[in-house]
């Protein structure tokens, strides 16, 4: 077996990356010592030996399901190829969801970075210092492997699958300026699609507190070429912006489970304050109610959000009026954010 180090090998002590002790680290290879194999990967071995069977197999002549039995063991070797392709961070949840297994999610110790950041000391230093904090893999985290353009980068935070959501934090531990926003879903869905900036590839990671205080944490590292923050906005090279300051333009469309899913986007050139030349810009404060005045999603955010934001929520049946939606705030030099999004 492939074990995650020598000094766990020979002393049986977790393993400093991962958290388990001395056994198979995402990758399995023949030994002479034979070794019980753990879930998920327990059920990924059957399927790799019925695999082998079905290829070797020949069925009786004239038995139509040679076929079959090819096609079985070929789709087996390649669920097999496809979960060696995994990176190793991605954990037993990843192997679980491809393999079809399901339970009680996962929570884990916050003491060992599931994404092995040299970074998460300081981010629980800086954000969880003295309250509890878990990883949690209920708090999902999407964005693209590779960022395209490190100034624009694509994130979707969904927390929705924990109770008792309060309040939601995003943050980039190798970013500058660190927090990118925080956002409480008093009454749409707890998730929210954005766009930020990455100086350097990075763990990105949402952090979701519950009514008892705790915090659940989840993300994903995404990797970028980098200047995302340093680099001055398109805005400030155009006066433009000027005129068009705090304009909001959105849409709102139904969902299948009877919601609605709101993006707007709001015209701002969202500067960073590190660019030479430039000061910090940027909008602080965003409400979105419905037309009765009840809020849906306040979203409060800071310099690494993308310039001209587009924040996408969605909303629960219950709270799916099929009106208008309000979006008001303000930025940090106190300039305001009045609309209406329609149908």
């Amino acid at each position: 077996m492939i074990h995650c180090d020598a000094q766990a090998r020979a002393s049986a002590q977790p393993c400093p990356r991962h958290g388990h002790e001395s056994t198979p680290c995402g990758v399995a290879t023949t030994s002479h010592h034979a070794r019980p194999v753990r879930a998920p990967f327990a059920r990924l071995h059957r399927m790799l030996q019925a695999g082998r069977q079905s290829i070797t197999a020949r069925p009786p002549a004239g038995d139509g399901s040679a076929f079959n039995h090819g096609l079985a063991g070929r789709l087996a070797m390649g669920v097999f190829a496809i979960v060696l392709a995994l990176p190793l961070h991605a954990g037993a949840s990843s192997l679980n969801t491809l393999l079809g297994v399901t339970g009680s999610p996962t929570v884990t110790s916050a003491d060992v970075d599931p994404l092995a950041s040299p970074r998460w000391g300081d981010m629980r230093r800086m954000f969880f210092a003295d309250v509890p904090v878990v990883f949690d893999e209920r708090i999902r985290v999407s964005g693209p492997r590779i960022a395209e353009d490190s100034m624009n980068v694509p994130v979707s935070v969904d927390v929705s699958a924990l109770p008792g959501i309060e309040e939601v934090i995003v943050f980039v531990d190798f970013n500058p300026i660190i927090k990118v926003l925080s956002f409480q879903p008093t009454g749409a869905r707890a998730s929210l699609g954005f766009r930020l900036k990455l100086q350097q590839s990075s763990p990105v990671r949402a952090a979701a507190r519950t009514v008892d205080g705790t915090w659940h944490v989840g993300g994903t590292w995404i990797n970028a070429t980098g200047g995302g923050c340093t680099l001055p906005s398109v805005a400030s090279a155009s006066p433009e912006w000027q005129e068009r300051l705090n304009e909001v333009s959105g849409r709102i469309w139904p969902r299948v489970d009877g919601g609605e899913r709101v993006r707007l986007r709001v015209i701002h050139p969202m500067d960073t304050g590190l660019a030479g030349g430039i000061p910090a810009f940027y909008i602080e404060d965003l409400i979105l109610a419905d037309a009765n005045g009840a809020d849906l999603m306040r979203i409060h955010a800071f310099e690494p959000v993308s310039e001209n934001p587009t924040f996408t929520v969605d909303l629960p049946a219950e709270a799916a009026s099929g009106g208008r939606i309000h979006a008001r705030g303000r930025d940090n030099n106190g300039n305001p954010i009045d609309a209406w999004v329609t149908p």
